[in-house]
C-alpha cells in the first residue's frame, strides 16, 4: 500500500496558517524537480525527448518556470497560456499547441511565437493560412484511432470524441500540406487520461511508430517526431502504485530499436504531454473544519468548497485526505466531507473514515497539483483561493492572492447598471 504523506510537519504548517488562512494551495517544489528530472532520465536514450508540460493541469508562471529550468516545454491549448509562455521567455519550439475547436486568436499568437502548430482538423490548414498566412515550418496532426483504442471517463472512447482526426484525413492533411511545400512533420495521439498500465504507453507508442512507418511509404513522409500525448496516471488512492517510467522508456526504447531504425526513420524524436503526474503528487489543498452536521449522516463542513476543488464533484474523483493534527488518532468515525456551495455533488468525500472530527480540524486533501486550482469557478459568489509555494529550503512564498470580491466584480460596468431600467 503506497503511504500518503505530507512535505511538511504539523509544526511547520501551524506556522504557515499564522500568515496565511485557510482555505489554500501549498505545491511542493522539491517534489515537482525531482520527479520531472526522474521522468527526463528515464527517456534520456533519445536525443530529441521533450516533455511538454500541459499548462492547463497548472497554470501558474512559478510552477511552469520551475519546470523550464528543468528541461520542460509547454503544451499550451489558448491565447492565456500562450502569454503565459511569452511572459515566462518560453518560445520557438518548445511551446506546442495542441487545441481543439480552435480560435484565430490562438493560431496567430501561436505563429507569432513560432510555437509547433499541432492541427485537430484537417479544415484548420485553411482556417491557419486565412489568418495567418503562410503554414508553419512544422506541423503535426492529431490523431484519433477510433475504435481500435479504449479510452477513459475523462476523455471519454475515442470514437465519441470531439479531439483529432481519423487515420484517412491524416494522410489527406499530409498530403495537402506536402502539397504546400511544408518539409517538417510531427503526429500526436492523446487517447485516455490517468492511466496506470504501463502496457498502454507501450502499445501507443507502437500505433504510432507503425503509423509513422507507414505515412513514409505511402507518401514519402519522414516524421521528425511523434507525440503520444500524456496521461500518466498518479495514485490518488493508497492501494495504487506510481507507473515506473523506465518500464515505459525500456518498452518504447525497444519498439524503436525494432521498427523504426531498420526503417530508415531515425532519428525520431518523442514527445510526451504530460502534466498530471509531472505536478498533481506534490499539491495540497489546505482547509480548516468550518461546521459539524448530524442529520441522516454525518457531515463534515470545510471552508474549501467545490469551485477550489471540483474533480470529486464531476468525476466522483478520489483525493486522500489527511487530518493533520489528528495523524495518529484512529479513524473510528465516517463522513462525508462537505463545502458550502448550493448543489449536492459539493463533496470532497463520501462516506470516509477519519478521526472523531471537532471544528478547526486542520485537513490536507492530497494530490491537487493538477487539475485543481486550475479548475476554480466562480459559482455562488465563491473566489479563488491562494497558491503558495514550499521551497527546496523550506521557505514559502505567495505565488498567487486569493481573490476579493472586487475582483469578482471587476467585469461588471456598475456605470450602465445605475442608468439601466429593468
Amino acid at each position: 500500500m503506497y503511504s500518503k504523506s505530507l512535505p511538511f510537519s504539523q509544526k511547520q504548517l501551524e506556522d504557515i496558517l499564522k500568515i496565511h488562512p485557510t482555505p489554500f494551495y501549498i505545491y511542493d517544489e522539491k517534489g515537482i524537480r525531482d520527479n520531472t528530472r526522474k521522468f527526463l532520465k528515464a527517456f534520456s536514450w533519445n536525443k530529441g525527448f521533450k516533455e511538454y508540460y500541459a499548462v492547463k493541469a497548472n497554470p501558474n508562471p512559478f510552477i511552469i518556470k520551475i519546470l523550464h529550468t528543468e528541461g520542460c516545454g509547454t503544451d499550451c491549448s489558448s491565447f492565456p497560456e500562450l502569454i503565459i509562455s511569452e511572459r515566462l521567455g518560453i518560445s520557438g519550439e518548445e511551446i506546442l499547441l495542441t487545441s481543439n475547436n480552435t480560435s484565430a486568436q490562438d493560431f496567430i499568437k501561436a505563429n507569432e511565437l513560432w510555437a509547433i502548430i499541432n492541427f485537430d482538423d484537417v479544415s484548420h490548414i485553411d482556417f491557419f493560412e486565412k489568418h495567418c498566412g503562410k503554414m508553419p515550418e512544422i506541423v503535426s496532426f492529431r490523431y484519433n484511432p477510433g475504435k481500435l483504442y479504449k479510452g477513459n471517463c475523462i476523455i471519454g472512447s475515442p470514437e465519441e470524441s470531439k479531439f483529432g482526426v481519423t487515420k484517412e484525413q491524416v494522410f489527406e492533411g499530409f498530403a495537402k500540406i506536402k502539397s504546400k511545400g511544408i518539409q517538417r512533420f510531427g503526429l500526436h495521439t492523446f487517447i485516455a487520461s490517468n492511466v496506470l498500465d504501463f502496457a498502454y504507453f507501450i502499445a501507443i507508442a507502437d500505433m504510432m511508430f507503425n503509423f509513422a512507418i507507414e505515412l513514409y511509404e505511402k507518401l514519402n513522409i519522414r516524421l521528425e517526431f511523434i507525440d503520444i500525448g500524456g496521461g500518466i496516471g498518479i495514485p490518488y488512492k493508497q492501494e495504487e502504485q506510481y507507473i515506473d517510467f523506465t518500464i515505459i522508456s525500456n518498452g518504447i526504447k525497444q519498439l524503436y530499436t525494432k521498427k523504426i531504425v531498420p526503417n530508415n526513420l531515425h532519428p525520431l524524436k518523442i514527445f510526451m504531454e504530460c502534466g498530471r503526474m509531472i505536478t498533481g503528487p506534490y499539491g495540497y489543498l489546505i482547509s480548516k473544519v468550518l461546521h459539524l452536521k448530524n442529520t441522516y449522516k454525518k457531515y463534515v463542513g470545510l471552508d474549501a468548497c467545490m469551485a477550489n476543488l471540483m474533480r470529486p464533484g464531476i468525476y466522483n474523483a478520489y483525493h486522500h485526505i489527511t487530518v493533520v493534527n489528528k495523524q495518529d488518532q484512529p479513524l473510528e468515525e465516517v463522513y462525508d466531507v462537505t463545502g458550502s456551495i448550493c448543489e449536492n455533488m459539493d463533496k470532497f468525500a463520501i462516506n470516509r473514515k477519519l478521526p472523531k472530527m471537532d471544528v478547526d480540524d486542520i485537513v490536507a486533501i492530497h494530490d491537487v497539483g493538477a487539475h485543481g486550482h486550475s479548475m476554480g469557478f466562480n459559482y455562488n459568489g465563491k473566489l479563488r483561493c491562494e497558491e503558495l509555494l514550499l521551497r527546496e529550503n523550506g521557505d514559502v512564498v505567495q505565488i498567487r492572492r486569493a481573490e476579493t470580491v472586487d475582483d469578482y466584480l471587476a467585469t461588471i460596468d456598475f456605470k450602465n447598471l445605475e442608468h439601466f431600467k429593468a
